[in-house]
């Protein structure tokens, strides 16, 4: 890339990497903005590239894999040094991907896979997400008719939710213990896409269900929706993100677990990565970075990061850890657990 080019010259490698990033810009690419937990995420990106000095500057999809397209080639022509790109559609994205590399800006695939060994993998262990959701739901239910609940058919964190939670429950699977009476894809994340295919599932099984695997919070939203019109609220139900209305459901009894992912943890991991592949660093020098092959058979080099399940057991946590004020994690309840007892 030209800017990388001048640099190169005039900086000698004598300089720090926080000095040297001070002349870095960062350009991160939303999905869609308007969920809760990326606003969470951005705040601990820009934190660190502020600490490092680099600029930020960012776009949102707002669901859109055509339109995220467009913002990437928009980003790249602001002068970007490093993208930071949470997909939109893992497949779709790849005229980006190959956008980047001509202009020789390395990318980070936030959050979700990007399959190109030029993008480097920062995530939370997904596949032992789908375990700790399914671990959670299965002890507070370890037989009956369950309903799957999966993630967006475009984003392959849907399937290693998906793969993570049937490891748990074959066995009992298996047994006939448990029956997986539906299980259903929800389009975008959206919980009311969510809502509406629980508000189906009930009603193709005569609300004959016991516990729902919801693969993240904001369709696990959706399916408490459905099942307090039902009458039904309290069954098991997982999630994943640790959204502050999710961990506000289980002070209150209606949600099981969120499996918590500490989105500062993540953001920040991400400035440091894109800052530290802009000035150089190979992506297998990255520190935490691991050789990883994707189930497409992909090479590639990636870092995870270890998630938190949170149940009425340890709500504590979150509070202690400041990822939320103990009002809003209390908020209506009275005699829960703690610290809402």
């Amino acid at each position: 890339m030209k800017k990388m080019m001048i640099m190169g010259v005039a900086v000698s490698a004598a300089l720090s990497t926080a000095t040297y990033a001070q002349d870095l810009t960062v350009g991160v690419s939303w999905s869609n903005f308007q969920e809760e937990r990326w606003k969470t995420d951005e705040a601990a990106i820009k934190a660190a590239l502020d600490a490092a000095g680099a600029e930020y500057v960012s776009s949102d999809a707002q669901s859109s894999s055509a339109k995220q397209l467009s913002d990437v080639e928009s980003l790249i022509a602001q002068g970007v040094d490093a993208l930071i790109i949470l997909a939109q559609d893992s497949a779709a994205i790849g005229p980006a991907v190959q956008a980047a590399a001509d202009e020789g800006i390395p990318v980070v695939g936030y959050d979700r896979l990007i399959e190109d060994p030029r993008a480097f993998y920062l995530t939370f262990d997904n596949v032992e997400v789908g375990r700790m959701q399914a671990r959670a739901v299965f002890e507070a239910l370890p037989e009956g008719n369950y309903v799957m609940i999966k993630g967006s058919p475009t984003d392959p964190n849907a399937d290693f939710l998906r793969g993570g939670q049937q490891e748990v429950l074959q066995e009992a699977i298996d047994a006939g213990k448990i029956n997986i009476v539906a299980e259903a894809y929800t389009d975008g994340w959206l919980p009311a896409n969510a809502q509406r295919n629980m508000e189906q599932i009930l009603t193709a099984n005569d609300n004959n269900v016991d516990a729902v695997v919801a693969s993240n919070d904001g369709t696990a939203g959706g399916v408490v929706a459905a099942l307090t019109a039902q009458g039904m609220e309290g069954i098991p139900v997982s999630g994943q993100d640790g959204d502050h209305a999710a961990l506000n459901r289980v002070a209150k009894g209606t949600q099981t677990v969120s499996v918590w992912k500490d989105a500062r943890d993540l953001g920040k991991a991400a400035a440091e990565i894109a800052v530290s592949l802009a000035g150089g660093t190979e992506m297998a020098d990255v520190v935490d970075a691991q050789e990883w092959t994707s189930p497409g058979g992909t090479k590639m080099i990636a870092r995870f990061l270890t998630p938190v399940p949170v149940t009425a057991d340890n709500l504590s946590a979150v509070v202690d850890a400041g990822w939320i004020e103990k009002d809003a994690l209390c908020q209506g309840v009275s005699g829960g657990p703690a610290p809402c007892n």
